[in-house]
């Protein structure tokens, strides 16, 4: 017996098949159309990168459990990219002198991390990013909350399914120095402790806190100051809320788009400001969807020139998880709109000829490779979604004509050669 090789794909990896490929591309075609609409230019890059770029820029959790790594034969250590956003700096910063800053850009990498397969995390997976580069102003943080307002609304979710919740590791810093009293020395360690805030229990979090050296006093009043919510701003240094890109967007109209969390930190360590995630708020799917921020100084890995940035990622099993939850998903698109079927196997180039002109007015149609009966063509047609058939017949072929059936009816009627897309078309209308 022959030893098969199993069909499987890669633990972690995924299989689409044409019906899940059809909903996927509707699901970022709407996507692509909104940012491009807002003047975002799409860009890629390749799937090997230097694995140092993501040592240095990506965090601990990415570079020491999550990266794949390989040396190739020249000795180089590549890594398949985890995320995009070191590689757009590198990109911004080996074009910079040609860009005119600021600049808009999206792309739609798939991405590789090496985690335990669960709800909502693979080990290979597709995103959109969009990010804003070149610019300080408050505004990129408005338009980038805006953007994603407009990307959820183009999905059909309405503002009370999802809620972007915002953030400043700077006003974090200062909350957690100046009012629940952590030193400096433990800041690091603190942040990554409110990182997991919602993740853990309260007692998994005190014995963590406790681990790292605060008191009891001081864990209770850490939680204190992270249930605060927008009160907590007034407690800050005023230097502190002035320099503040957020703080300037909740003073704005824009405040409206979001809810200021003091724990949200995402947890990538190039991150220098302003983060934000956004949360599904069904009680069936309680988690972050995405999430993204500001970073001042990511392309110093490549150029002295300081370019700063603002973005995030759109991961799309989070996002699909979602659609699923509040019934959003689209349905699979049928796999053509009109099949043209010769009666016999001579009108087969008759066939092509009218399958010509049908796709030349913009509708998906095929023919059959093999020629058979009528009856088995037919009940083809009906399970590939067809609205329609053009059927080539001897008799009204030499008179000019073609028949137009309606699936949906099974009315039909003859009509001229010329006229069969017409007819076709308004059976879809």
């Amino acid at each position: 017996m022959p030893e098969y090789l199993p069909t499987a794909p890669y633990k972690g990896t995924r299989d689409f098949l044409p019906a899940e490929m059809s909903v996927r591309t509707q699901v970022f075609g709407h996507l692509y159309d909104v940012l491009e609409r807002r003047g975002f230019l799409r860009y890629d890059g390749p799937i090997l990168e230097s694995a140092e770029i993501y040592e240095r820029k990506s965090g601990q959790e990415i570079a020491d459990k999550q990266l794949y790594t390989l040396t190739d034969k020249g000795g180089r250590r590549l890594a398949l990219r985890p995320e995009m956003t070191p590689s757009v700096a590198r990109m911004i910063a080996g074009s910079a002198k040609s860009l005119s800053f600021p600049v808009r850009w999206y792309s739609h990498p798939n991405c590789h991390r090496y985690e335990a397969p669960q709800r909502g995390r693979v080990r290979e997976h597709w995103q959109i990013n969009a990010d804003i580069f070149g610019s300080d102003s408050a505004n990129c943080e408005i338009e980038i909350f805006e953007l994603v307002h407009d990307l959820m609304a183009a999905l059909g979710a309405t503002p009370d399914m999802f809620v972007l919740r915002v953030n400043d590791r700077n006003l974090l810093s200062s909350a957690l120095t100046d009012v629940a009293g952590v030193s400096e020395d433990h800041l690091s360690q603190v942040f990554a402790l409110v990182d997991r805030w919602e993740k853990y229990p309260r007692e998994k979090l005190a014995e963590s806190a406790g681990e790292i050296g605060l008191s009891d006093k001081q864990f209770e009043k850490l939680a204190e100051t992270l249930d605060a919510g927008e009160a907590l701003l007034d407690e800050l240094p005023a230097e502190v809320r002035e320099q503040s890109n957020l703080v300037r967007v909740l003073n704005s109209s824009a405040g409206s788009l979001v809810k200021y969390e003091p724990m949200i930190v995402r947890g990538l360590a190039y991150y220098t400001s302003t983060v934000f995630e956004v949360f599904d708020t069904s009680p069936e799917n309680r988690r972050a969807l995405f999430g993204g921020g500001r970073y001042s100084d990511l392309a110093s890995m490549f150029t002295p020139q300081q370019i700063p940035g603002i973005g995030f990622g759109m991961g799309d099993v989070t996002l699909i998880d979602f659609l699923d939850t509040h019934g959003l998903t689209p349905a699979p698109r049928s796999e053509v709109d009109v099949m043209v079927i010769p009666v016999t196997e001579d009108l087969s180039d008759a066939a092509r000829s009218v399958a010509h002109s049908l796709r030349a007015a913009g509708l998906r149609t095929s023919t059959p490779i093999e020629h058979r009966k009528l009856g088995k063509e037919l009940t083809r047609a009906d399970k590939a979604g067809a609205a329609a058939v053009v059927i080539i017949g001897q008799e009204d072929w030499a008179a000019g004509n073609v028949t137009v059936r309606s699936l949906a009816t099974r009315e039909q009627n003859p009509v001229a050669i010329a006229d069969a897309p017409a007819a076709v078309q308004a059976l879809l209308a």
